[in-house]
């Protein structure tokens, strides 16, 4: 019983059952002690106790077996005039009537039992004559309503069982599932179309599994990846510790500490960036942002950083575009592509930033004018860590994470972001959709 199927199943059928064995008593009772049926039994009953009468007080015994007979033919069964005693008026036999209620069968449980034929008896007006009749008519026989019921007993059962699988169902499903993501199956989900109470449960249960599964996926993501990159800066400070020590230019081996200590904090800067970007959407500040005033404010402030190597910004902004979203999010994205296309651009250079509406997206292109990537590595730019060449991606100072933290955070924003090789340069491509 502890199955919410079996108990929906058994309460609900009992239910049916009770529900259904009063109906059938108060339809039999209200039967019994409808006015019309009894008055028309009653005139009936008086009609034949009248003849019968008549026939005894006006012909005597031959007169009323005529009479008796001619019932005992028209109403199958034994009729019998009494007295008042119960004494019968033709046999002088006295009839037993204990227990016989007048002008009316005996009433039975309509389920179970056979039927019970009518020892029905009814008194004259002045009390002086009972007619008897132990009957074999059938209309005067408690119904049976059994032949009635019990097929839509069996409907009921069947239609009672269907609501529990339907409702059933879907907890089994959602302990299944909740089963598999306890046992390390992140990717487990309801997947639930209900638009009922089972639904918004199961609903709430992949929301928070999404959750789950975005901050353990980018928890490892973060230990993998700083495992993985801090191994090499810290070899070479260890080295650096060592030349330090032992070599006579010790401000040279103070440089290179300083620089791979740079470099370290570099990278956790930016490894922290990227978590942030695909952790707990909860964290996350959404409000309207006006795109046209937020990449105008970057672009100002990279112009020092620019103007180091040479190179110009050159901007063409369309009017206020309004997105949702997180304002610091769309800022770093933006912010990642524009130096990376200042970090590869040639000296003296240029780098172009164009925004524009495109539909119901607001469309932000970066170009550079260097050396591009290789065709079969536009794809793998955006992947964490990834250099098309990692000489030349150290000597900028790159990491090779500035290109995946724009791509998280724009598809965070339901956004994408592609890249494609121009003759010269590498041309990134943001799409971002507008707020309706």
């Amino acid at each position: 019983m502890n199955s919410i199927f079996v108990r929906i199943l058994l309460s609900t059928a009992l239910l049916f059952v009770v529900s259904s064995v009063a109906f059938v008593w108060t339809s039999i009772y209200l039967f019994r002690r409808d006015p019309p049926v009894n008055n028309f039994m009653r005139q009936v009953l008086d009609a034949q106790l009248e003849d019968t009468r008549k026939a005894w007080e006006t012909g005597g015994g031959t007169a009323l077996a005529a009479e008796l007979q001619r019932l005992d033919q028209r109403f199958p069964g034994q009729h019998a005039l009494l007295e008042a005693s119960g004494r019968d008026v033709l046999t002088g036999e006295t009839v037993d009537m204990s227990g016989i209620v007048f002008g009316r069968p005996p009433l039975r449980f309509p389920f179970f039992g056979p039927p019970r034929r009518g020892n029905m008896a009814h008194r004259s007006g002045d009390g002086k004559y009972v007619l008897y009749a132990q009957s074999e008519d059938p209309r005067f026989e408690s119904p049976n309503y059994a032949p009635y019921y019990l097929p839509i007993l069996l409907v009921f059962v069947l239609g009672i069982y269907l609501l529990a699988h339907y409702l059933g169902r879907p907890l089994r499903q959602l302990r299944e599932t909740v089963m598999r993501f306890g046992a390390g199956e992140l990717e487990a989900r309801t997947g639930s179309k209900r638009r009922d109470e089972f639904g918004d449960v199961a609903r709430s249960f992949d929301d928070m599994a999404e959750r789950m599964q975005t901050l353990l996926t980018a928890e490892r993501r973060l230990l993998q990846d700083i495992s993985h990159e801090l191994r090499s800066p810290l070899a070479r400070l260890s080295v650096a510790v060592e030349l330090a020590r032992t070599s006579a230019d010790r401000n040279g081996g103070l440089d290179r500490i300083k620089k791979e200590s740079q470099r370290i904090s570099m990278l956790v800067g930016e490894l922290i960036q990227m978590t942030r970007a695909e952790g707990d959407p909860a964290e996350r500040t959404v409000a309207p942002v006006d795109l046209k005033d937020l990449v105008e404010d970057l672009l100002d402030d990279l112009l020092i950083e620019a103007d180091t190597k040479g190179i110009r910004i050159e901007r063409e902004m369309a009017g206020a575009m309004v997105v949702q979203g997180d304002a610091e999010l769309l800022r770093r994205a933006v912010e990642n592509v524009v130096r990376n296309a200042i970090r590869y651009s040639p000296v003296d250079g240029e780098v172009r930033v164009r925004m524009s509406r495109d539909g119901d997206r607001a469309v932000i292109v970066v170009r550079d004018f260097g050396p591009g990537v290789p065709e079969e590595m536009r794809e793998a730019i955006f992947r964490p860590f990834f250099r098309v060449e990692d000489d030349r991606a150290r000597v900028s100072g790159g990491v090779g994470l500035g290109l995946a933290i724009a791509r998280r955070a724009v598809h965070l924003h339901n956004g994408e972001i592609v890249a494609r090789n121009v003759e010269p340069g590498l041309e990134v491509t943001i799409g971002v959709a507008l707020r309706g």
